[in-house]
């Protein structure tokens, strides 16, 4: 049967009355175009630094955790497998691509070395989703936490494709059309695009009956399977698209630095993703770059503000864990749940206002 087939009639209606009903897009919400606006025109207000450090590491960051968001948030697989695939993805632009490695990249264009990056990083993905999908809870986030596990220790050890612990450095970048697409105001466009397209076509999966499917799956897989659904197939399927969007961040992310190490593709950089995730909210697609936001400014800017008090500047992840359990603390679904809640205060203190004038 069709992955899409009657998607409607498995998603439990009391998953669907748990949501409010929003259009796509969302054109009605004052707040996307005020964020709309602000993110086109920051060029102007934003130094390099700002534009490229702050901005265009989070809308990175955010396109690969909105791949793990995806997966857990519709699909209910939590993988930590997602960082891997955008490294395989960034090495694979350095192998077959310019790189300062002339012994180890092979001097494709970048027009050809992207797409086969593309591909291969996709095909990595999915066969490490076709692994996990045979298991469930707590064996798939340890089965995808061994895959970037191992990944990170055979780039480290690996030296005739990799080029061990010192990685890949100097990685061109694309130059076209007479415009050095590296240079900070048209690489961050680039990145904008791309975080727009890979938000975009999540919201939409989410509403089409594709999405619709999956999240049966997550709901009642063996509803699923008894209305012949094979789960299986969509889980695999999910992890496919969730790997492309990595893949996509990965190949932004070797641009940005122009290089790629072991030590981008570590077991706690992994982890930094799916706390990236939970912090912004793994139940929408604007939780990811929430939370990535969240993660640059104190990775940023945590690091000096500990050493003025006179504390060890590397405590910085001490920041950054105790911010995750007090917002995993207050709220299941992160920032998001926290504004969702503040909001629904806000509305039934001004009825009661309301409410008591009108007596009154």
């Amino acid at each position: 049967m069709s992955l899409a087939h009657d998607a409607q009639i498995a998603v439990r209606p009391a998953a669907v009355a748990q949501r409010p009903t929003r259009t796509w897009p969302e054109v009605n919400n004052p707040a996307a175009w005020i964020v709309a606006a602000i993110l086109l025109i920051m060029p102007l207000i934003a130094n390099g630094f700002f534009l490229i450090e702050i901005f265009a590491s989070t809308l990175i960051l955010g396109t690969i955790a909105l791949s793990l968001m995806f997966l857990a948030g519709y699909g209910g697989m939590v993988s930590l497998m997602q960082l891997t695939i955008a490294g395989f993805s960034a090495y694979m632009v350095a192998v077959f691509g310019v790189s300062g490695n002339a012994n180890i990249s092979l001097g494709w264009p970048w027009w050809l070395a992207v797409p086969m990056a593309l591909a291969l990083a996709t095909a990595f993905g999915t066969l490490g989703g076709a692994l996990a999908v045979r298991t469930e809870g707590i064996y798939t986030i340890m089965i995808t936490l061994a895959i970037g596990a191992a990944f990170y220790y055979f780039t480290n050890q690996n030296w005739a494709i990799f080029n061990g612990h010192t990685g890949i450095n100097t990685v061109a970048t694309p130059h076209f059309w007479g415009v050095n697409w590296r240079a900070d105001i048209p690489f961050y466009y680039i990145v904008l695009a791309v975080a727009a397209l890979c938000y975009f076509a999540v919201e939409y999966l989410s509403r089409a009956p594709f999405g619709l499917a999956l999240q049966g799956v997550r709901d009642n897989p063996r509803r699923m399977a008894a209305l012949g659904f094979n789960v299986n197939a969509h889980r695999v399927a999910a992890y496919a698209f969730a790997s492309f969007v990595a893949a996509l961040a990965g190949v932004l992310q070797v641009w940005n630095y122009r290089q790629i190490s072991p030590g981008s593709v570590s077991v706690g950089a992994c982890i930094d993703v799916l706390i990236i995730a939970v912090v912004g909210g793994i139940t929408r697609p604007i939780g990811p770059f929430i939370g990535a936001l969240i993660f640059v400014l104190l990775r940023t800017f945590a690091l000096d503000f500990l050493v003025r008090l006179g504390l060890d500047g590397n405590r910085f992840r001490l920041l950054i864990g105790l911010g995750f359990l007090a917002i995993v603390f207050w709220s299941s679904d992160g920032v998001i749940g926290l504004w969702q809640r503040w909001r629904q205060r806000q509305r039934r203190g001004a009825d009661s206002t309301g409410g008591r004038r009108s007596h009154g």
